[in-house]
Parts: C-alpha cells; structure tokens; sequence
C-alpha cells in the first residue's frame, strides 16, 4: 500500500524519524557542487550526502582514503549554498575521527561551522562508540554507517557483500543497537544481505537507509554519478541506472567539437 508523501518546507533529522513513523519511503543522493546539488535538491531528494565518494568520482582516486577534511569542507560548503528543502549530511573523512574522541568532535564541529553542514556520518560500530558520543554531546547530528565501510576497505581486502556469516551479522546488529542508544538519528547499511538488513531496520526506531541492502529499508541512497550514468565503469547490481549520460555528453562534446571544426559554430545568430 503506498503511504501519502507529506510535504516539508525543510526536512530535518526529526522529519526523517517521523517518516520511518508514517511509513514514508527515505530518498537519498550525493551532491559534491553547488550545479548538481542545486538540481538535486529542487527535484525533492530527502537527504544529500556530501560523501566522501567524492574522493573516487571528483578527484579520480581508487579508494575514499585520500580525500581530506579541508577537502570535504569545501564540497559540503559548496552543496549548502544551493539548497533550500533536503537535510545535508557531510562524511567524516578517514583519519578525522578514529584515532581520538577529541580528534573527532574537533572534525565534526569544523564541518559544522565551516561548511554550514546540517550533520555528520561516521563509519564504524563500536569502535567509534566514544568518538560518536562526544560528538552527539556537543548537539552535532551524526548519521551511522554499517556493512561495507570503504574507509575500512583495506582491512576488507574487498568490496563483495558483508555481514554474510553468523558472527559478523550478529556484531552488525548490535553495532546498530548501539548507534541507536548512543543517539544517532541514522544509520547507512551498505551492501548486506536484504533479510539482514530489514531486520535491523525492524530493530531500530531511528531510520535506516540502504544502498545495496535490500527494499526492507527505511530508504535508499545511491550515488547520483553512478544513477544518472556519468560513469560507466561500475556497475553493481544494486545500481539502477536512470539516465546515460555518459554516452549523451560523450556525444554533445563530440558534436560541439566537429561544428567548430567545420566553422557551424557559431552561427550568424551566435554572434554579437
């Protein structure tokens, strides 16, 4: 049964627990600049994450590891400038926050202050149990994130499904419940089994959002390079291509280009 979509001026991290409540379906994507996020945002997404996947799809790096505070402050600064309704959430890029709580709420407030950021996200159960808490104390949002951590992705050696053994789906849950008790008002579950992630999002009464963990989620987040079909490389089978624009601009710019060639552009109306 489809649940009717209220309609927020601005959604807030209160909004999203009131959709979980009502039943309402969480959408969710990745903005780096303020040309995609402005459009992102007027097309009524929820939720926009500055992740720090803009180390692999702005800056062209293999892992998420590079990319640096100062870094994500200046994409998230750029994101905040063009919206006017979807919640911002800013990743915590790796090395500013795991090492050290103090490390970590100094990270999360430079976010804050810097870039106009509406909340954090922080990879890691209980490892990061004290630096999440120091955060939340000092009244910054901060989102989960479970399952397949890229940041971790050396530990893991791989980017296949996690939590598929007994042992580790158990740690998954209980990180979860956790994250939930300690505070934070989300959680990302990435790439888990479907029946594991519906059933911590039964678990939970804080929303829980997927990417490539299944439809019995609280919503679901993909990265909008992948989803419109900038790039064409990955292809995961969790990702649902919506356009291809990888093949349309590769097209326009070769057209662009062979009219200037041949002297067509521009034209006599194209001049002053």
């Amino acid at each position: 049964m489809s649940v009717a979509k209220k309609e927020y001026k601005r959604v807030t991290v209160k909004s999203l627990i009131d959709m979980k409540t009502n039943g309402e379906k969480i959408s969710m994507l990745t903005a780096y600049d303020y040309t995609m996020a402005k459009i992102v945002d007027g097309a009524g997404i929820d939720v926009i994450l500055v992740g720090d996947s803009a180390s692999n799809v702005m800056a062209g790096h293999e892992t998420t590891l590079p990319i640096t505070l100062d870094q994500m402050i200046y994409h998230a600064s750029s994101v905040v400038r063009a919206i006017d309704r979807a919640l911002v959430v800013v990743d915590l890029p790796f090395g500013s926050y795991q090492s050290d709580p103090k490390e970590a709420l100094r990270s999360a407030i430079r976010i804050m202050k810097e870039s106009g950021g509406h909340a954090v996200k922080m990879e890691g159960g209980k490892e990061v149990k004290e630096s999440i808490k120091r955060i939340l104390h000092a009244g910054v949002p901060v989102m989960g994130h479970l399952g397949l951590t890229p940041q971790s992705i050396y530990k893991f050696g791989t980017y296949t499904v996690r939590a598929k053994e007994e042992q580790e789906a158990k740690k998954l849950k209980e990180d979860a419940l956790m994250l939930e008790k300690a505070g934070c008002f989300g959680i990302v579950l990435e790439k888990i089994p479907a029946k594991l992630a519906e059933e911590v999002a039964k678990s939970v009464s804080i929303p829980v959002i997927g990417i490539g963990a299944g439809a019995g989620v609280d919503g679901q987040v993909l990265v909008t390079h992948d989803m419109i079909g900038m790039t064409h490389e990955f292809n995961p089978r969790f990702l649902r291509r919506y356009m291809n624009l990888y093949e349309d601009m590769t097209n326009a710019f070769s057209q662009y280009a062979e009219d200037i060639k041949r002297g067509d552009f521009p034209s006599d109306k194209e001049q002053y």
